[in-house]
């Protein structure tokens, strides 16, 4: 077997700053922020993805892969990564700097539609950069729960937010939530929340 690829370390430089700027302008409820996520943050959320198994990895909202590249450096292995991303720009970005992961071009908002039935129905985690609190509440339910519904209890549906009480609140009996300390090092600073299914659901 050939060695594990490893990860092609890139900048986060002027062309992907415009790149994300050009797309907030075009797609302003589709992209999640106005730069790429900062190393720090992705390292933060790439770190409760486990790495010692095959199950996919949903990941949603990839933008130019600052994240994708993180978890690529923690370990999972590129095969086992599907990028749901909305932006055919940044599609085609990802395809040139991880060759070896699938690339969807779709709505994340609707996993069923755009995975199709039957993909990626048993997952290890989803790892989210989506800008959730673009969304009606009722839309960000929806997508925390699809997600959750394809993990196995107490897997984590893993977000960012720069906001102080985060995206989606826990619903007793539906999902719980955790969220980290403020991770300063980001512009704007953010946390990483986790939502899980509890084992009974």
């Amino acid at each position: 077997m050939p060695p594990p690829e490893a990860p092609k370390p890139f900048s986060v430089t002027f062309r992907d700053q415009f790149r994300f700027l050009k797309s907030l302008a075009e797609r302003p409820k589709m992209t999640g922020a106005i730069a790429p996520s900062g190393r720090a943050l992705a390292r933060l959320m790439a770190s409760h993805v486990a790495i010692d198994e095959d199950r996919p990895v949903i990941e949603l909202g990839p933008g130019t892969g600052v994240v994708t590249e993180a978890l690529i450096a923690r370990g999972v292995k590129p095969e086992r990564i599907i990028a749901v991303e909305y932006s055919p720009d940044f599609c085609t970005l990802l395809a040139e700097r991880f060759p070896r992961i699938t690339i969807v071009r779709g709505d994340a908002y609707d996993l069923p539609g755009t995975l199709g039935p039957g993909r990626a129905e048993r997952v290890s985690a989803v790892v989210s950069s989506l800008p959730l609190v673009s969304r009606p509440l009722e839309d960000r339910h929806r997508l925390i729960e699809e997600g959750l519904r394809r993990l196995p209890p107490g897997r984590p549906f893993i977000q960012f937010s720069y906001l102080r009480k985060g995206p989606v609140q826990a619903i007793a009996g539906r999902f719980t939530v955790e969220h980290s300390d403020w991770i300063w090092a980001n512009m704007p600073p953010a946390r990483v929340w986790l939502y899980r299914r509890p084992a009974a659901v």
